[in-house]
């Protein structure tokens, strides 16, 4: 009988496929990246990952188990810590003031999407909608790890996903997941938020290699790429 986590993972095989496919995620290997997409990817991710805290902090409030939601208060910290400290690597390596830029459409749209849910669902939904954020990036970074790329800033952006520290905070949220005792009809809704916020994972890379932007802007533009 396939555990929690292999079901909601087979219902975005498609998804997860297309990442890997997807021209932000090969030249990322390739080093032929954009220097502006990158830069771009970074501050929104900055911008996300303030609201994505938020969503934690939700969830842990909505467990039911004391060792749940401690799990998830300190992985409000480790996101903070850990991918805030990639982040700031690079907005000191490229100069960005990220506090300068608004969020991007897609951006705004999924964090909305899952603070809504934080808000407003019970635990077992709101876990699966914070659940591709960890996982498709643990996979991602894996999958990349054994082709590197030849630009040490993608690197490092590799090796921090594909790395041990990384998936040793990802399995525990999966183990989590398939700890579940859930019916049917609410296995299906986390499906739905789950496939959800992966495609919206997949539209954050887009976006990202598209500099995607509100038509009128109150905070400083992304750079045109040359």
């Amino acid at each position: 009988m396939m555990e929690n986590s292999e079901k909601l993972w087979n219902s975005i095989k498609d998804i997860y496929s297309s990442i890997l496919k997807h021209p932000f995620i090969l030249e990322l290997v390739e080093g032929t990246l954009s220097r502006n997409k990158f830069e771009y990817y970074i501050i929104q991710d900055y911008l996300y990952l303030r609201e994505f805290s938020k969503a934690l902090a939700l969830l842990s409030a909505k467990a039911e188990d004391e060792e749940n939601a401690l799990l998830f208060a300190i992985h409000i910290q480790d996101a903070i810590k850990v991918e805030k400290a990639l982040h700031k690597f690079y907005i000191s390596e490229f100069n960005l003031d990220v506090e300068d830029y608004e969020m991007s459409p897609t951006n705004l749209a999924y964090t909305s999407y899952l603070l809504a849910v934080a808000y407003s669902r019970p635990f077992h939904e709101v876990i699966s909608a914070v659940l591709p954020c960890y996982w498709i990036y643990m996979e991602v970074g894996k999958e990349l790890l054994k082709k590197g790329s030849r630009d040490k800033y993608y690197q490092k952006w590799i090796e921090t996903y594909g790395g041990e520290d990384y998936e040793r905070g990802v399995r525990a949220v999966l183990g989590i997941v398939n700890g579940l005792k859930v019916s049917e009809e609410e296995f299906n809704k986390m499906k739905i938020h789950f496939r959800t916020a992966s495609i919206y994972e997949y539209m954050f890379w887009d976006s990202a290699y598209r500099l995607e932007r509100f038509p009128f802007l109150q905070k400083k533009k992304i750079k045109e790429c040359n």
